[in-house]
């Protein structure tokens, strides 16, 4: 198993990913829609 400091390091890392993956997700989501609007 993982020591307490890699926890540490593992928390805050996961913790940024899914901070990424939320606004990379609406980002994609807002670009999608303007390009839908755009070619229509």
């Amino acid at each position: 198993m993982a020591s307490g400091n890699d926890m540490k390091s593992h928390n805050s890392t996961y913790t940024g990913f899914l901070g990424m993956l939320k606004w990379g997700t609406a980002v994609t989501i807002a670009v999608t829609a303007l390009v839908i609007l755009l070619i229509a």
